[in-house]
């Protein structure tokens, strides 16, 4: 079973592109996780892992996404070779996305609600300062 589950931030925008001839979207991005211990410095260890997505999903997240925001990642490790220009083998280790959840709200709302409002999966509106209001 190959099967990954990852929560961090995005370290920088997302990079969508299109493949050559079938013009499949493709989107990729590297996410910061910490590491769930303090490492021997005395500080929180990091690592960043490079996602891709594909298709729809990679849309989803290239228009959607920015640098910082907090995200769970489902999918499943991949590893490929490639030969690099100098004539090397190079290894890369990336994980292909099967879903991605967005766990916060941007900073700046561009939706066309209002920001003190959100909206919930169905596409309702619901007030954001009442906790006790949203409907759940």
């Amino acid at each position: 079973m190959n099967k990954v589950l990852l929560i961090g931030r995005l370290t920088r925008d997302p990079e969508i592109r299109y493949t050559a001839g079938t013009g499949i979207a493709v989107t990729t991005f590297t996410l910061a996780v910490d590491r769930p211990y303090i490492g021997q410095s005395g500080q929180r260890e990091t690592d960043f892992i490079p996602v891709v997505c594909w298709r729809k999903l990679a849309e989803l997240v290239a228009n959607n996404l920015t640098k910082g925001r907090l995200v769970a990642v489902s999918g499943s490790i991949q590893t490929r070779k490639y030969q690099a220009q100098d004539g090397s083998n190079r290894y890369v280790t990336e994980v292909v996305a099967d879903e991605v959840k967005f766990l916060d709200r941007p900073k700046e709302q561009t939706s066309s609600f209002t920001h003190d409002e959100v909206a919930s999966d169905e596409g309702e509106f619901f007030p954001v300062d009442g906790e006790d209001e949203i409907p759940f």
